[in-house]
């Protein structure tokens, strides 16, 4: 497998990772939302705004730390997955979450690599990817675990990457709920049923590329790449649909939006609210970092 190759596989597995039902499209803060949106949510018998609602449960499920999640990915002929795990967000994004590639040309890539499923272990700077014995043999000299870290992300992909990095490092489940805060027309849909929980659905719309602006540090002109870069994808708005419980907490997302590689959807779920989480970082002597990997396939001068 040469180095381009290896390059692009080894991007598409770090986008992977962030598409395990925490991470949305975009990432940053909950913006300036009037609280002028349509309909109202019975609440105790008090009516309540969409907005108003959505303001309870960010800060409910920020609270709750854990959760397990599980869920399915679309994007186009790209790629179909399933994913299943726990994730905590109390200090930066931590998580052990299993990913299976089910369809698409990310699928055929893993083939090549030997495999279908990746099993990755998230930490405050960075993320691990477990790519089996068939990668350990061929490309990673032994190595099991490759080594994402966000810093070396973020410099090898531009403003994507510094995106990337933000959205990595501060996104929570509620991410879906911030955007909707910020999209400006949530409403409420009613009441439904979710896998046995009753929950009520919010239904918006986001400009995927502003939004994402406003929670991150980048400057005029790394914005304008990033802006391009979301042009280049076709990526301009996501409709979020949400599910919340009585609780004040998230119980399932949708996510969809349409790009020049075919349409993007994203199905999760939340249960078990503050489960047990410890994570450890996979031995060093098994661990190559994505940053040497592709540098060991370059052709010698």
């Amino acid at each position: 497998m040469n180095s381009t190759t290896l390059r692009r596989t080894g991007l598409s597995i770090a986008v992977a990772a962030a598409l395990t039902g925490l991470a949305a499209c975009g990432s940053g803060g909950s913006g300036g939302s009037s609280d002028k949106a349509g309909g109202a949510d019975d609440k105790g018998g008090i009516k309540v705004s969409p907005i108003a609602a959505l303001r309870t449960v960010e800060k409910s499920t920020d609270k709750a730390d854990t959760a397990r999640v599980s869920g399915t990915t679309s994007m186009g002929a790209q790629a179909t997955m399933d994913m299943k795990g726990v994730m905590g967000w109390s200090d930066g994004i931590t998580g052990e979450v299993t990913v299976s590639f089910t369809g698409g040309a990310q699928a055929e890539q893993m083939k090549q690599l030997g495999q279908s499923t990746l099993d990755y272990r998230y930490l405050k700077n960075g993320f691990y990817a477990h790519m089996g014995d068939a990668f350990a043999a061929k490309a990673g000299g032994g190595k099991h675990w490759i080594e994402y870290d966000y810093d070396t992300l973020a410099e090898m992909s531009g403003a994507a990457g510094e995106a990337f990095q933000d959205q990595m490092q501060n996104t929570t489940p509620n991410q879906s709920v911030k955007m909707l805060l910020a999209s400006g027309d949530v409403k409420r849909v009613g009441e439904e049923d979710v896998r046995g929980t009753k929950a009520t659905h919010y239904s918006g719309k986001v400009d995927v590329a502003d939004f994402t602006a406003k929670g991150t540090d980048l400057d005029e002109d790394q914005l304008g790449e990033l802006r391009k870069q979301f042009d280049q994808a076709g990526i301009s708005t996501e409709t979020i649909d949400i599910w919340v419980n009585d609780d004040d907490l998230l119980v399932k997302k949708i996510e969809k939006a349409d790009t020049k590689n075919g349409p993007f959807t994203q199905t999760a779920y939340y249960s078990d609210y503050g489960t047990p989480l410890s994570v450890e970082k996979p031995p060093a002597s098994d661990t190559l970092s994505f940053k040497d990997l592709v540098a060991k396939q370059q052709p010698a001068s």
